[in-house]
């Protein structure tokens, strides 16, 4: 069984905010701003159950989030 593709939300070339999925070379869609391109990222993540990648302007990683099989999970701290 193959691992589902993670869901990145990056700044598009031309301008605006695109949420493009790994091995993909085209976007699901353009956004004029983040937040709404943050959103549906999230959406297609949780149903998709993968990491949500949201990068800044500069490219690099903001704030990952996990809606599957997280890998890098919270210690138990019940110990």
């Amino acid at each position: 069984m193959s691992a589902k593709a993670n869901v990145h939300t990056t700044p598009h070339p031309d301008g605006g905010w695109q949420n493009i999925t790994e091995g993909k070379t085209k976007p699901s869609k353009i956004f004029d701003i983040k937040t709404e391109a943050v959103s549906a990222g999230k959406i297609i993540a949780q149903n998709n159950k993968v990491e949500h990648v949201i990068h800044g302007k500069d490219g690099k990683i903001q704030n990952p989030n996990s809606y599957g099989n997280d890998p890098n999970p919270p210690k138990d701290k019940s110990n």
